[in-house]
């Protein structure tokens, strides 16, 4: 842990008053560094993040938040002073090369994130109508030269206008055919910024290997690209899905095989570790291709387990809080935590529920990864949800770099 802060798992019986009385810090510290609401219950298990007051960070660190346009103003706000980069997800691009804008301006993030000293960076995705990955796409760009001189010069033209300073290359499922391909381009692209004063950033798949299989991975390659770029973004989660089973989102033993596997090819100091600013609740049993979790911020997944008295645990190998709970359909009586079901009708069904999320805990696990490896920076998917423990820990962790 950092100097000057403590990380404290709630027990039975503790209250705000209690805990804050055994550390000498005030409530209200408290109370808003863990974004806890009156009347200021706390879950079986919950861990707080305490600030002792003292700071003595490690060392600089690049951060980057990535967000869309509808973000509310508020959390941008109070987002800003923490991060060294501020992503604005996303331009996309039509196969010749033509750039097209978010559904929504982006003045507005652009002029604050210049406000707080924090980079704009355009977010380039090649998103088709649907708002998925499409490796048509980017196969008939990367591909075709003229279509990707033509992309360039409309990246330059929209961040000289708009007061960008990097462009951020977020391809996913990048045929293995197009792997090369997208090489060149990626180099092709920061050469170009790099000459005109800007940063190129790419990111990249959670690979373990060079030869891993799988479409997500067979077209990056992370010698070469962490050579073209300015730095990579690692995007170690997404381990705990939407579609998939229930479990961690970025459980810290398969995110340390995805670093242990980067810095044998890329520098550690062009390396930022993905963190995720999400968790899901699984409902149970898991039927693949029939369920589907839903996405919820971490204070979220705190009021759930407080609501239904359902004790947070944590998981040993995965570095992550979880919990279950069991709730009844039509809005009928819930279950308490030890599972006992109350007085809900025979006709009607009770769901059991599965929930990961991240906690302080979990977070403290992947900046001592960051420490370890000396990497050179952290980027959150994604910003939108406010979750003042993170930052303050980060604060604690680490100087931002501005």
């Amino acid at each position: 842990m950092p100097e000057g802060t403590a990380i404290y798992v709630v027990q039975r019986g503790d209250t705000v008053d209690s805990i804050a009385e055994g550390y000498g810090v005030s409530v209200e510290t408290i109370i808003r560094n863990n974004q806890i609401v009156y009347p200021y219950e706390l879950a079986l298990g919950q861990a707080l993040f305490i600030d002792l007051g003292t700071r003595q960070p490690y060392r600089s660190l690049r951060s980057t938040g990535y967000a869309y346009p509808y973000i509310n103003e508020t959390v941008l706000a109070d987002t800003l002073p923490y991060l060294s980069e501020l992503a604005i997800f996303s331009y996309g691009f039509t196969t010749a090369g033509e750039l097209l804008p978010p559904a929504l301006p982006d003045d507005w993030m652009i002029a604050m994130a210049l406000q707080n000293g924090t980079a704009p960076i355009l977010t380039l995705t090649p998103l088709d109508e649907q708002g998925r990955f499409s490796n048509y796409l980017i196969h008939n760009v990367v591909q075709n030269q003229e279509a990707v001189n033509l992309l360039i010069d409309n990246l330059l033209t929209v961040m000289t206008e708009k007061g960008y300073q990097g462009v951020d290359i977020d391809f996913e499922y990048i045929l293995a055919e197009d792997r090369d391909a997208f090489t060149d381009f990626v180099w092709q692209v920061a050469e170009r910024m790099r000459a005109n004063g800007y940063h190129t950033s790419v990111a990249l798949a959670p690979k373990t290997s060079a030869d891993q299989k799988g479409v997500l991975y067979e077209g990056k390659d992370y010698r070469a690209l962490g050579e073209a770029a300015d730095h990579v973004l690692l995007m170690t989660y997404e381990w705990g899905y939407t579609y998939g089973p229930p479990m961690a989102v970025a459980p810290l033993n398969q995110v340390r095989r995805v670093v242990e596997y980067a810095v044998t090819e890329i520098p550690p100091q062009k390396i930022d570790l993905g963190i995720p600013n999400y968790g899901y609740d699984w409902p149970l049993p898991f039927v693949r291709g029939e369920t589907m979790a839903t996405s919820i911020g971490n204070i979220q997944a705190v009021r759930i387990a407080i609501e239904q008295d359902a004790p947070i645990q944590f998981a040993d190998v995965a570095q992550s809080p979880f919990f279950t709970y069991l709730q009844a359909g039509n809005n009928a009586p819930q279950s308490g935590g030890g599972g006992n079901i109350i007085a809900v009708p025979e006709d009607i069904a009770v769901v059991e529920h599965e929930v990961w999320f991240e906690d302080v805990r979990s977070l403290q696990g992947k900046f001592d990864l960051i420490r370890e490896f000396e990497l050179g920076g952290c980027g959150y998917w994604q910003i939108m949800r406010w979750f003042a423990a993170n930052w303050e820990l980060l604060y604690k962790n680490f100087f931002i770099e501005k």
